[in-house]
Parts: structure tokens; C-alpha cells; sequence
């Protein structure tokens, strides 16, 4: 049975969109910046801002009732419904300490018939130290290296991953080079599960 590790923002919820069409924008209306014109992430440069403005706007939104209410990626859902049983799978985030929290619950929410280990690499903040282990997910990867899947809408997290002999996916979207639909990065994830001949399972439980 293969273990695929699946990030959280932007694959399995659509945090970046429901952030900047539900708190940024009506904060801010006179910018003209939508979603499908970001097409750099961390988008701040796009919407004339320093990083840490945008940092701070985000993480305030994560800790918000607005992202606990975030319902999963609809294509997700129905993929873990059909083929969530025929893998292991594990939780990757690189959301800061101070709202990872909010992440885990949120995943456990959602997803936690079918996805048992939450882990993350936290995202720098102005906060006190902590332990550093590895900084990035592909450090993560590389020393857990239990992965056979790896899904991000990072390139340079897939890129990473893939370096490591890890098969890795592009989740599409407008900050990456990923031509696909959703449902067609999904069936590519399904071929891959299907090396272990359980195409046809499915695991019986919904979600969230």
C-alpha cells in the first residue's frame, strides 16, 4: 500500500482564493488584483505590499471562523471517498507555529478517516525561536522517507520531492506551471495507486 503525503493550503482547501475574495478584497476595494492574476506566491508584490503585511493579513485568517468553515476541494472529497482506503495517507503543512493548529483541526475535520499523521514544517514568522529541524518539505521528505506520492501546488516543493525519487503531482494553480484540471492531476494520482491493483476500492466513508 502506498503512502502519499498531501499539503493542505491549496490542495486539499482553497485558502489562498477564499482569502483574498473573502478578507482581502473587501478590505480593500479599491485593488484590482484577482485570483486567477496571482500569479506569484506569496502574492505580495501583485497586490503592492511587503511580505509581512501580507503574512499578517493571512495569518489572521487562518485563526478566522471564515477558514474553519472552509470546506474541502469538492474534486478531493470525491476522490477520497472513492480511492481514500487503497493508500496510507499523511498531512504536510508549512503553516506557521502560531496557527498550525487551526490547520490540524481542520484536516482532522475533514479528512481524518482517511488521512492519520499531520505534520509540518512551520513557516517563518517575527516570533521567538524554536527548534529548527528541517526547513523545507523537501528536507521533510527526505528524512522521514516513508513517501511514494507527493501532491503541492508548490513547484519548488514538487521539484524538491521529485529529486528524492519521490513520484511527485502539481496541484494546478495560477501561481504554477501545471496545465492540467484538477480531475485530471486526481486520475494521474489514481493511475498511481493503481500499481497496487486496488483501483476499485473504495473506502465507503464520506467526509466533512
Amino acid at each position: 500500500m502506498k503512502t502519499i503525503v498531501w499539503d493542505v493550503d491549496d490542495v486539499l482547501n482553497d485558502l489562498t482564493r477564499a482569502w483574498l475574495e473573502g478578507a482581502w478584497l473587501p478590505a480593500h476595494p479599491d485593488c484590482p488584483v484577482q485570483f486567477a492574476s496571482l500569479v506569484e506566491n506569496p502574492p505580495h508584490r501583485l497586490l503592492g505590499i511587503t511580505k509581512d503585511e501580507y503574512l499578517a493579513s493571512l495569518d489572521a485568517f487562518r485563526v478566522s471562523s471564515a477558514a474553519r468553515q472552509l470546506q474541502p476541494v469538492a474534486e478531493v472529497l470525491t476522490w477520497f471517498d472513492r480511492y481514500g482506503g487503497c493508500a496510507r495517507h499523511v498531512a504536510l503543512s508549512a503553516a506557521p507555529l502560531e496557527t498550525v493548529h487551526e490547520s490540524a483541526a481542520w484536516v482532522m475535520r475533514h479528512f481524518g478517516r482517511w488521512i492519520r499523521t499531520f505534520a509540518f514544517v512551520p513557516s517563518p514568522r517575527r516570533t521567538p525561536l524554536i527548534p529548527r529541524y528541517e526547513t523545507t518539505k523537501g528536507e521533510y521528505l527526505a528524512a522521514w522517507g516513508k513517501a511514494d506520492v507527493f501532491i503541492d501546488d508548490s513547484q519548488a516543493n514538487v521539484e524538491a520531492a521529485r529529486t528524492r525519487g519521490i513520484a511527485a503531482l502539481l496541484m494546478p494553480q495560477p501561481w504554477n506551471s501545471s496545465h492540467q484540471t484538477v480531475s485530471e492531476t486526481l486520475e494521474r494520482l489514481t493511475r498511481l495507486v493503481a500499481a497496487d491493483g486496488a483501483t476499485s476500492q473504495a473506502s465507503g466513508v464520506s467526509g466533512g
